[in-house]
């Protein structure tokens, strides 16, 4: 084997290894990551259900009251109580409904958050 080629083949061996020292090195941090993580499985689940439940409840509420508000309109204007909207109540009713749902996901994830938050306080103790 020429000398050059030798020295190629050590230069990529040596990149390799120092690739897989880089890839072990991030497994490393993140089982470090896992095992120092204080929530427990119970509290990732109910970080993750509440909110969820909380926005799917909150915007089917929103589309009832939605719904029950445009058929009264309609009502009032002389037509049927399940006449299709415009497009700029579709807008609309887009627009608030995703607003809503902003705002009901944030409180009920920071609620969650708070809630799980104030379980570690009181394991602690």
């Amino acid at each position: 084997m020429s000398e050059a080629k030798h020295r190629n083949t050590v230069s990529s061996a040596d990149r390799t290894v120092e690739a897989l020292h880089q890839v072990d090195a991030k497994v490393n941090a993140l089982r470090d990551q896992r095992l120092n993580d204080p929530d427990t499985l119970g509290d990732k689940l109910l970080k993750w259900a509440v909110p969820s439940l909380v926005g799917l409840i909150g915007g089917k509420l929103f589309q009832y009251v939605w719904d029950r508000g445009i058929s009264r309109r309609n009502v009032r204007r002389g037509l049927a109580a399940d006449a299709p909207q415009g497009m700029a109540a579709s807008l609309a009713f887009a627009a608030a409904s995703a607003a809503v749902g902003a705002v009901i996901g944030q409180l009920s994830d920071r609620g969650s958050q708070a809630f799980v938050e104030r379980r570690h306080r009181r394991r602690r103790r």
